[in-house]
């Protein structure tokens, strides 16, 4: 059990294309946004899709890969584990944000 705290899966499209920055001592990060979308029906059987957008921040070699092999518009498959931070804005105000720290992932590819 201890292998499945804190385990995201997600399958879905990425919504801009990779960037990547360098840090000190060469460390790499890349972060992008991906779009998972679910479909339901409401109350009058209409079909309603909702979107939720995830932030995605990969590093090292991991973070390479991704900007390798996917870029905007491409449905990969992403294995991590979610993470909360918050920051100080140019207001002073304090900002939260959720993050999937990317493990691992791989392109998907639509099966006709």
């Amino acid at each position: 059990m201890k292998n499945l705290i804190n385990r995201v899966q997600l399958i879905g499209h990425l919504g801009k294309d990779v960037e990547i920055k360098e840090l000190d001592k060469g460390r790499k990060v890349s972060k992008t946004v991906m779009a998972t979308n679910e479909f339901y029906f409401d109350k009058e059987g209409e079909k309603v899709e909702n979107t939720t957008w995830h932030n995605l921040v990969a590093w090292g070699r991991t973070a390479e890969r991704l900007q390798s092999f996917a870029s905007k518009g491409a449905k990969i498959a992403v294995m991590g584990k979610l993470s909360n931070r918050s920051y100080q804005d140019q207001k002073g105000d304090t900002r939260y944000i959720t993050e999937i720290i990317v493990h691992d992932f791989m392109i998907v590819n639509n099966v006709a």
